[in-house]
This record gives structure tokens, sequence and C-alpha cells, in this order.
């Protein structure tokens, strides 16, 4: 635990030591980290001091540090138990998530049902992906749970990609038949010009995010496979006029950048079997001046209708690089000074 020059250093009594004992070697190993790099990060989160002594750890720092780093650890050794890596962001995941180590696996049967235990996860053809905060797992569990789900908040807090996640967990135990993904193709304050190519040549550009988010859950083949077999399909807005969609997962991305005609023939799309997520950050709206998103006149218009779910989140929720949370709070306090 670093000590500055200004800091009169510690009497006995403060700095105390909690000693954990690992009893795998190698899994002790693992949990450290390349050059202990994972302890480095435990230690610079929750300021505390860890130093490893044969096959224990001790722990130095205040009580409720000491406490807290000792559950992450417990519950980074049982994921390494259970066969499975520990990666900067699961460390991150474990601390804003409290450590718990109990309910580390799914729950048996089916994931629309409530979640149980502390952990909530959700497993893709290509990875198991677990929320990272509790505005995160909130939002999860409120996916499963309603028909309707909205996602409010700024940028890098997971919105899109958790739906996204949900979506394709949905789709391959077999609860609904195709996913839907849709983006307003609104430009971003540039003007792009003329776009050669076909239609999907000129659109792709914009649904990029959704893409990325997809690859990250599927194989490429089978994406390019189920494209082609319309059973994944990802469209601008405009292209969802006229449209039942029944027995789908259906996303709308980036929704604050939508019109208020243009969200609620959207939502009007709902058919049976399906579910619909909306998600945007109202700090970001792309459209002409005075014209009135469609995002922030739904959350007024359907604020308390039953069966649709509101989640929101803020910069301490963003798992993106730590300074994307320093940006967003700046940026929110100059809006706010």
């Amino acid at each position: 635990m670093g000590i500055s020059a200004l800091t009169p250093p510690p009497t006995s009594e403060e700095v105390l030591e909690t000693l954990l004992e690992f009893p795998d070697n190698r899994l002790l190993i693992d949990l450290c980290g390349e050059f202990d790099r994972n302890l480095a990060q435990i230690e610079q989160q929750l300021s505390v001091q860890i130093i490893r002594r044969g096959n224990q750890l001790a722990l130095m720092g205040e009580a409720d540090s000491r406490a807290k780093a000792a559950t992450v650890l417990g519950a980074l050794y049982q994921r390494l138990e259970a066969g499975r890596e520990v990666e900067p962001g699961d460390i991150d995941g474990e601390i804003r998530m409290g450590g718990s180590a109990e309910g580390t696996g799914v729950r048996d049967g089916d994931q629309l049902e409530m979640f149980k235990g502390g952990k909530v996860e959700i497993q893709t053809r290509k990875k198991l992906i677990e929320p990272r905060t509790e505005a995160q797992k909130a939002y999860v569990q409120a996916l499963y749970n309603n028909e309707l789900a909205f996602g409010i908040g700024p940028a890098g807090t997971g919105k899109t990609y958790l739906a996204v996640a949900v979506g394709v967990n949905m789709f391959i135990n077999g609860h609904v038949d195709r996913i839907i993904l849709s983006r307003p193709a609104v430009e971003a304050g540039e003007r792009l010009g003329f776009l050669p190519g076909a239609m999907e040549d000129k659109v792709d550009p914009y649904m990029q995010p959704l893409y990325d988010a997809l690859n990250d859950f599927l194989p490429g083949k089978q994406v390019e496979k189920l494209k082609e077999e319309k059973r994944i399909e990802i469209a601008p807005l405009a292209f969802m006029r006229g449209r039942t969609l029944s027995n789908a997962f259906v996303v709308l991305d980036e929704a604050q950048n939508a019109t208020t005609m243009q969200m609620k023939m959207f939502l009007t799309r709902l058919g049976e079997g399906s579910r619909m997520v909306i998600t945007g950050d109202r700090s970001q709206v792309d459209l002409p001046r005075g014209v009135m998103s469609g995002l922030r006149d739904a959350e007024r218009i359907l604020a308390g209708v039953d069966s649709i779910s509101f989640n929101y989140f803020t910069a301490k929720d963003v798992v993106r690089h730590p300074l994307v949370a320093k940006i967003i709070e700046a940026y929110e306090a100059d809006e706010e000074g």
C-alpha cells in the first residue's frame, strides 16, 4: 500500500494482515497472472497490498479493503477451479459486483425463468458472458423477463452488447426463430456523401457495431449462413416499416436517433412470440436541430406501462477503458456547470 510523504505512517493497529491459502499452486499462478498483473489490478482498484508467500497471499490494508480483496480473490480462484480463465475484465467485474463466490454456474433448465444465486451468465456459441455491474445484471434479468425492454445510458455500458448476447442465447435455445438488429442510419455529425455499391454496401458502415457484437457470440461462418437464410437480419430502421416481427428477438440500437414517428412505427412491429429491446444514449442525439428524439418521447409515453422495463446506466457502469468513464463524467459535469 503506497504511502505518500504527506501521509503519516500508519500505526501497527491500522495495518493488519489477512492471509489466504490456495491448495493448487498451478491455479495460484494463473490467479496472480503474468508478472502478478492480476494482483496489481486488485491492489490498484481496492487500495490493498498483496504479497505472495508460497501458496499463500497476504493482504495488507484497511479492514474493508482486505475483506473485499479476499472475497474477490476467492471468487476468481473458484472461477479457475471451474476451468475458466481470468482476464482483466473478469477481475473488474468481480470487484464491481462484490466478488461473490456463490452461484458461479447458471441455473439448470430454462434460463428464461428467474436466475439462481448471485451470478447471471449468458451462454453463447463462442463465449460465456457475465454482467460486470449491478445495473448490467438488472438489465439482463429485465431482458429475459419482459417482452419489451429499454436500456438507456452512456456509451460503453454494454447496452447493445448484452442485448445481442441475450438474443443469441434465446436463439440457440430455440426460444425465438430469428434475430433482427436495427439502427437508424443517421450520420454522427459529418456528411458522408454518396457511398458506392449496392444498398447493403451503403448501409453496412452504420450497422458494423451490430456485426461486431454478433461475431463475438457466433462463429463467422454461422453468422453468414444464418444471414443467407434470413434467420439473422441486420437492417436500417427505415426498412422495418410495414413488417410484423413474430417469433423474433429484435434490437433497436442508437434509438436516440429515431424520430418520434419512427419509434412508434418500430414499437408497433412487435408480433407474437417476439421480444424487443430498445437501446440508446440521450446525450448523443444526431438528429437535426429541433427534431424530437423518439427515445425520449417513448420514455415519457410508456412510463408505467406493464410488461415494459426501463433500465438506466451511468458512467459508473462503463466497462470499456477506465478513461472512458472519466471522459463521460467530465462532459456531464461541464453540461451541468
